[in-house]
């Protein structure tokens, strides 16, 4: 156990035995800019909720790039096995005993340990002398049990210093629940949206590798874009992210699909995820053109962004697709919200269609916008290789594309609460002028 390491705890308080709503709502925030290293982590368990929750975390899309064991026995089976093998990055230790009982078992913890090795600590005794004993001796964490999987992975990436202060770029990946449904087109006039809207930097990355559309959308020519990105991953850092890309607007930039048939591409299941973290770290907002397939590289992307929208026609085939592909969504990524469903094409004439409610009824999730059928705009936009707003700005379309990107961007949150902060503003003038002309 490191005796240098830096405090890394967040909470003075460390009470979690009942958390208050605003506790729990910067945890969730603190998730949108939580990043864990690739590390391994092993924890000793005296409870099997404690056990349970761990490896609840540890199937969540943000420790996916650790590797965690989980064992019964606490302090006692941590010290036993570690006096034949090595420790790893992280060690979670969870012991019943309280006050000078437990600093005495981490002393022993910390005989066995490598140096480097951190521990986060899950105790059962609120006690504050404990957990300041306990961060002086080394101890990068204290949790009070019991502990829930959100403040879990919290903790880990506060540990690591990978919870930045800046927030990380954001992911949102687009996906059609079957082959065209519209979700490029989507994918590609939301993020002119973002870019036109907020003024920030946004990169779409098309990856329909043998046939996307992106650059025939923004008129463009094709380049080695997103082929040369993960051709050699091990070269790959903004600067070179930056030399693929091929400016497409204002703050909107395109890293294309090479459409070249001459060779298959078949892609191994981490492919894309290095890609993702170098467009995090330098690109505030990257939008993830998927091809409608489910292969181990495209579900691995949509489990790892940090939004999902699933387009959708209001048909028996959409409607299976988009209810399977939202079931297994929300079980492998159980502590994020689940995707956002656009219903596209609505209205189509002559076409027997489910209506939104039934759809949103079979799926269990409501839409967030449903987008009517209109050929003649997005066949005009389509052939002259133009966003819809640039064709005609006014209509439902381009209402639609500006209510997604303030969803996914949480600019209608921001605006309900500047809303409410309005009315109540203005309700306190209303009470204060009241008051004044009773003392009149």
């Amino acid at each position: 156990m490191a005796d240098d390491l830096p405090r890394r705890a967040t909470r003075q308080d460390f009470d979690q035995t009942a958390p208050s709503t605003s506790t729990l709502e910067d945890i969730a925030r603190a998730r949108e800019s939580a990043r864990i290293p690739r590390i391994n982590i092993d924890a000793f368990c005296d409870s099997p909720d404690v056990a349970s929750v761990i490896e609840n975390a540890a199937r969540d899309r943000l420790m996916s790039r650790t590797r965690v064991d989980v064992h019964m026995g606490g302090v006692s089976a941590a010290v036993e096995h570690y006096r034949q093998t090595s420790t790893p990055n992280l060690v979670i230790i969870e012991s019943r005993s309280e006050g000078n009982l437990y600093i005495a078992d981490l002393d022993r913890l910390a005989e066995v340990c490598d140096p480097g090795t951190r521990v986060l600590a899950i105790g059962h005794a609120n006690d504050i002398v404990l957990y300041r004993e306990l961060i002086k001796r080394g101890v990068s964490e204290y949790l009070l049990a019991p502990v829930n999987p959100v403040s879990l992975i919290a903790s880990i990436s506060s540990i690591y210093g990978e919870n930045r202060s800046s927030k990380l770029g954001q992911t949102y990946a687009f996906v059609g629940a079957k082959g065209g449904v519209g979700s490029s087109t989507l994918a590609h006039n939301v993020a002119w949206t973002i870019a036109r809207q907020l003024g920030s930097d946004v990169m779409i990355a098309d990856l329909d590798l043998p046939f996307g559309t992106a650059s025939l959308d923004f008129n463009l020519d094709t380049g080695p874009g997103i082929s040369e990105a993960i051709q050699d991953t091990g070269r790959l850092d903004d600067v070179l992210l930056d030399r693929l890309l091929t400016q497409c607007g204002d703050h909107l930039n395109l890293l294309s699909a090479p459409t070249d048939l001459e060779k298959p591409y078949d892609l191994h299941e981490n492919a894309i995820e290095p890609l993702i973290d170098v467009a995090q770290s330098s690109i505030p907002f990257t939008v993830l053109d998927l091809p409608h397939m489910w292969t181990s590289w495209a579900r691995n992307v949509l489990v790892a962004a940090d939004e999902i929208v699933i387009t959708a026609a209001p048909d028996l085939a959409n409607l299976r697709n988009a209810k399977n592909m939202i079931n297994v969504l929300r079980q492998v990524r159980p502590h994020d919200p689940p995707p956002k469903l656009v219903l596209n094409q609505v209205g189509m004439p002559k076409r027997p269609e489910i209506k939104p409610k039934e759809f949103a009824k079979a799926v269990q999730l409501e839409p967030i916008t449903c987008i009517g059928f209109e050929a003649q705009l997005f066949g005009t936009a389509a052939n002259k290789g133009q966003m819809i707003a640039e064709v005609s700005s006014k209509g439902a379309a381009p209402k639609s594309f500006g209510e997604i990107a303030d969803i996914l961007t949480g600019r209608k949150d921001a605006k309900r609460s500047q809303k409410k902060a309005l009315r109540l503003g203005s309700l306190l003038g209303m009470m204060k002028r009241g008051s004044g002309s009773v003392r009149k």
